[in-house]
């Protein structure tokens, strides 16, 4: 007979679960990180430089509200990254007294290769898994990254439509 467990048990599980991945990583990245990053960043700085390459330009305001951070301590951040060559500053194009921070290309490029060996570190290990698996992960981790965005994942949708 099978045992069906609670939503508070599936619930638990996988936090559990996306706990002990997402620790791997955190020791995948850092290895990668060490062997061949020419600057490495701060996960903070690395922060800032996703969220720049995905909402640039942006002000200091602004990148301090999407970070939930002191404008002091973004500003002292962007002065690293500035000073590393990662992230340029220039005058805002709707005022005067603003200025709008942008990714430079070091830092553009930098990005590119954080990404390109963190995704061959990925590959190496998907790879080894059975292609039903693979499936199933991308499903799992495309409906958290919806849940994380505050949106619904496709199967509870469907789900949700067909009540």
């Amino acid at each position: 007979m099978r045992s069906e467990t609670s939503p508070e048990a599936d619930r638990k599980a996988a936090a559990s679960s996306a706990r002990e991945v997402i620790e791997l990583l955190e020791v995948l990245w850092s290895t990668g990180r060490d062997m061949a990053s020419p600057a490495p960043v701060s996960s903070s700085q690395l922060r800032v430089l996703y969220t720049l390459d995905r909402d640039q330009p942006i002000n200091l305001r602004t990148l301090g509200a999407v970070l939930g951070s002191a404008p002091s301590s973004v500003s002292r951040m962007c002065d690293r990254l500035e000073a590393l060559g990662f992230v340029e500053r220039c005058p805002s194009s709707s005022s005067r007294r603003e200025v709008e921070l942008r990714l430079s290309p070091r830092g553009e490029r930098y990005l590119k290769e954080l990404r390109g060996r963190r995704e061959t570190a990925l590959l190496d290990v998907i790879s080894t898994m059975p292609a039903d698996d693979r499936a199933a992960l991308a499903t799992g981790l495309r409906s958290f990254r919806m849940a994380v965005d505050g949106g619904t994942s496709p199967s509870a949708r469907t789900t949700a439509e067909s009540a």
